[in-house]
């Protein structure tokens, strides 16, 4: 196969958001990655339809919110419960998600409705566009056996045949029937079958005719059309699901005209509409047992599978693939020792199976934002805007791809510190409220690491131990 690599530091499986933003961080870290995808092309599918705040804040700090936003659509982030959507009756619903306003509080950016067709074009080019990052299509991975120095990968290519790769880690981003997953024999906890859906995409002129009743979802409580509407981004697409139950004729297996009149009931009117896509898809709530086996990983749907209440699947992905991304590069580049490795799970495992309880409950849709953000954000640096060299900036635009140290303003010392460590750093001296905001004695200071959170803290400067005692792993 031209241009196949004999070797490369690491290999994910699986290019949906998951693989591709642990491509990205490793490739923008100058590590040899290479992501490999069964498909033949990206997925057309709309799939997931809203990023998080703590998504958008890594995508922000790629420099693509303002692509991202551009395909979203312009809706408040909360559900309306209604018995159709032109009914004129019905409550609003919160959904875990923060309005623009309400995430100003606590973050530079703020949720985007963009569906996940959206978002993967962009991700896709940004990856082809680091030059050690490479990206194929149309390779499926038979089998990865591992030792003490690396991974052997076979992958089955449709015109080469069997083709082997060597990598030093390997990291599973291949969905709900994950191959990595089986290969390492790490099985499932947790429920498989909590429900079968049926959801059809089609695209009608329904914006004119909401109003100004503009959400991201809408609940149909109508009998004969219940289900969940949901707008897919600009324009005028939109996705209808509801829940089969046996004996009840299947909606992916209807006349189109059924359906027409289907969704003439849950609209509350006939429109001119296109019908496109149909599927059905199980409901489960699992969580791997493990998130890694030696030198193999598993992140997104490989290593939890969750509903879509509360729409907390691919944001977690998202956020799995960009921890172990910058913990594996940092290891391989030399920065860290592979102690550095066992963070992962212990940071991510929490999160995954918090969000796996929560889209196993009927009601677990329904969230406060002050209740979901702080999974989200997972203790990440309070957000606040501050002066700098550049300008006014977030204390998030503060991190770098190494250690950042925020001191406080009563001790010069800690800007002439030597960090004794060949990791790339920062330090910034706040200004006195800024330090209060973030909880920094006058005298002390925090250090963080690229995905901003806290490695070590010192209330002053004579008692602060060296940077490499304080991380063990440093390298």
């Amino acid at each position: 196969m031209e241009g196949w690599p004999d070797s490369v530091d690491v290999v994910v499986v699986g290019a949906g958001p998951a693989g591709l933003v642990a491509g990205i961080v490793l490739g923008s870290y100058g590590v040899d990655v290479a992501v490999l995808e069964k498909r033949p092309q990206g997925s057309t599918l709309s799939r997931a339809t809203v990023i998080s705040t703590r998504s958008m804040e890594v995508f922000r700090s790629w420099g693509l919110e303002p692509e991202v936003r551009a395909g979203a659509a312009d809706v408040v982030p909360r559900a309306w419960v209604t018995p159709s959507l032109l009914s004129g009756e019905g409550v609003e619903m919160p959904l875990g998600y923060p309005t623009a306003d309400e995430a100003a509080r606590v973050s530079p950016t703020f949720p985007a409705w963009a569906p996940q067709d959206h978002l993967e074009p962009l991700l896709r080019k940004y990856l082809s566009d680091l030059p050690s990052a490479r990206l194929w299509f149309g390779v499926q991975v038979d089998d990865a056996q591992q030792d003490d120095e690396g991974v052997t990968v076979t992958v089955q290519h449709p015109v080469s045949g069997q083709v082997p790769i060597r990598a030093r880690y390997m990291i599973g981003a291949d969905g709900a029937h994950s191959t990595t997953r089986a290969t390492v024999h790490v099985p499932m906890e947790g429920p498989d079958d909590l429900a079968e859906f049926h959801r059809i995409e089609f695209q009608a002129p329904l914006g004119p005719l909401i109003g100004d009743r503009r959400f991201g979802l809408y609940v149909i409580t109508n009998p004969d059309a219940a289900g969940v509407l949901v707008t897919r981004g600009r324009g005028d697409r939109w996705g209808f699901a509801r829940e089969w139950r046996p004996g009840e004729a299947r909606m992916v297996d209807a006349d189109a005209d059924d359906l027409v009149e289907l969704l003439a009931r849950a609209i509350g009117t006939r429109t001119s509409l296109e019908l496109e896509y149909r599927s059905a898809f199980s409901f489960a709530a699992q969580i791997a047992q493990r998130y890694r086996d030696a030198r193999i990983f598993l992140v997104g749907d490989a290593a939890h599978r969750m509903t879509p209440r509360g729409g907390t699947g691919m944001n977690t992905a998202i956020q799995d693939a960009y921890d172990v991304g910058w913990r594996l590069a940092w290891v391989l580049r030399g920065w860290a020792t592979a102690e550095l490795l066992d963070s992962y799970e212990l940071v991510r495992r929490p999160v995954g199976l918090h969000h796996v309880e929560r889209a196993g409950q009927p009601d677990g849709a329904r969230r406060d934002a002050d209740d979901a953000l702080p999974w989200d954000l997972n203790g990440r640096v309070a957000h606040r805007w501050i002066e700098s060299e550049q300008g006014v900036i977030s204390t998030l635009d503060l991190m770098t791809e190494g250690l950042t140290l925020l001191a406080g303003p009563d001790e010069p010392r800690w800007t002439k510190i030597d960090l004794t460590t060949r990791v790339p750093h920062r330090i910034h001296r706040l200004d006195a409220s800024d330090a209060v905001a973030l909880g920094i004695d006058p005298t002390g200071a925090r250090l963080f690491g690229p995905d901003a959170r806290e490695i070590a803290s010192w209330s002053n400067f004579d008692d602060h131990l060296n940077v490499a005692e304080a991380a063990t792993w440093l390298s």
